[in-house]
């Protein structure tokens, strides 16, 4: 469940609960697959810590300890031309809102990446130093990250993915940010011609997350509110799914 600064924003309780049951029968019944290559859309709420794989990758920390796979990326192109994402940090009540970042530097709107080229790093003032470049007003993280959505819905990404992987639950933690592998064991639903044919599950999706960043296809406009970012469930190109 999300975090909200206006407690007035959180949905009726019986409506979360009926959410969860629903979900939680959606899944009976799961099976495994063999191991093939395929579209894959992450949900919304998963699309945001894909989001966060790519702040991650970056922040001052992991480029000043060149410990990541998008080095020397300013002014390069790390995902399609559709994608643009913004930083907010005043939007009213949000989460990642604040005036100042943690080393007291005043924050600004700002373009992140327009057109699918990286505009900026998150810069703190101390990384900034280590990096020869000025803060970016990041010290202690991004504020309000808002990734600009496509014209379709959560629905209309199944129909235009086809056949493919929904991914609705992900487990463990095989990121390497240095080499931009991605591995991680993962839950969800296949897809044909468009709607949900069974739940799966005990599978594992893999890929590069250099190559998920630019293979990504189109961004629902389902938006999830999850901390400092702001997606909708995203459709990448092709991913490995290994199952049985």
């Amino acid at each position: 469940m999300p975090s909200r600064r206006n407690a007035a924003e959180f949905p009726d309780p019986a409506l979360i609960g009926d959410y969860a049951a629903r979900r939680a029968l959606a899944r009976l019944g799961s099976r495994k697959l063999k191991t093939r290559t395929c579209p894959v859309i992450f949900e919304a709420p998963l699309a945001t810590g894909l989001i966060g794989s790519f702040v991650h990758a970056v922040s001052g920390g992991s480029l000043y300890r060149k410990t990541s796979f998008l080095l020397d990326s300013l002014g390069k192109k790390i995902f399609p031309d559709f994608m643009n994402i913004s930083e907010r940090p005043h939007i009213r009540g949000g989460v990642a809102s604040s005036p100042f970042d943690d080393d007291g530097v005043a924050t600004h709107d700002r373009e992140v990446v327009a057109q699918g080229v990286l505009q900026g790093y998150f810069l703190s003032t101390y990384s900034g130093r280590k990096l020869g470049m000025p803060t970016t007003g990041n010290s202690g993280g991004s504020h309000n990250l808002l990734v600009q959505s496509g014209k379709h819905d959560l629905r209309g990404l199944l129909r235009e993915m086809g056949n493919g992987l929904l991914v609705t639950e992900l487990l463990g933690q095989g990121v390497n940010y240095v080499t931009g592998d991605y591995s991680r064991g993962a839950a969800g639903y296949w897809i044909e011609k468009g709607e949900i044919a069974y739940p799966v599950e005990e599978i594992t999706i893999a890929g590069n997350l250099r190559d998920m960043l630019r293979g990504m296809v189109d961004i629902g406009n389902d938006v999830e509110v999850r901390g400092s970012k702001r997606v909708g469930s995203i459709l990448i190109e092709r991913m490995t799914v290994a199952g049985n």
